[in-house]
């Protein structure tokens, strides 16, 4: 499988706190992702050092292209994309100008192109195309969120916690157009609470404890590995013990 995303050796800080050490974890094209790990394991630390917003050490590839020392918005551009655990909309705006704000790089063609691509995976966005991002529910949220991160036309796209907070319906229809990503060619890496689900769509997944990797292997090998049933598995989405 070709390698679109590879990490190796990665290792973020929070001044003399090591959050991830020895990181090395890779994405192939069209391929689905997910790490899984308890809260405070580094997972979305990880996420963040890929995009360039925490500084790390060790290699980056991305496309071929070693991408560690870019600004973000050159990640960007080269088709990396992430979408935020708190979604980070402009609750002020518009969800159609939340869609347009997220298609600032590419043409007005293109960005025409996209909106309509996003409406159709996302139908409810469209309902609400000139309702105020900020009066949305939740799970329409995430749905802008992850349409506005669509925009920029991403090979890959890292969710970070997008079920969080969500009616299990809702959820079903987030981590259904997710696959749906994958067929239409968007490679996923994704960081989940519910690792149950998470496990369903993914191809391949890494477990993350205390900073490190301590397993990886294919979805279905993993989902039924006793420690992780024991450790994460064990649970109804929703309850105390969430990742």
């Amino acid at each position: 499988m070709t390698k679109l995303l590879a990490v190796n050796d990665v290792h973020v800080s929070y001044g003399k706190v090591e959050a991830v050490r020895n990181a090395t974890l890779d994405v192939g094209a069209n391929e689905i992702v997910t790490i899984i790990g308890a809260n405070g394991a580094g997972k979305t630390t990880l996420l963040n050092a890929i995009m360039g917003i925490l500084p790390l050490t060790g290699r980056v590839t991305f496309a071929d292209r070693q991408i560690a020392k870019l600004e973000i918005e050159d990640r960007v551009a080269a088709g990396l994309c992430i979408v935020p655990e708190h979604r980070e909309l402009f609750g002020t705006m518009t969800v159609e100008e939340n869609l347009r704000l997220g298609g600032f790089r590419v043409s007005r063609a293109v960005a025409a192109r996209e909106e309509e691509r996003v409406y159709a995976l996302f139908p409810r966005l469209k309902e609400r195309r000139t309702q105020l991002a900020g009066t949305l529910s939740g799970g329409e949220q995430q749905m802008l969120a992850m349409g506005r991160a669509l925009m920029s036309q991403p090979r890959l796209l890292m969710l970070d916690e997008p079920s969080l907070g969500l009616a299990p319906l809702i959820v079903a229809d987030i981590f259904r157009t997710v696959s749906e990503l994958k067929q239409a060619g968007v490679s996923v890496l994704l960081v989940e609470q519910n690792a149950r689900a998470a496990l369903e769509i993914a191809d391949r997944a890494y477990v993350m404890e205390l900073g490190e990797f301590v397993m990886n292997g294919s979805a279905k090998d993993i989902s039924g590995d006793q420690r992780v049933v024991a450790s994460y598995l064990g649970f109804q989405h929703g309850e105390d013990s969430k990742l």
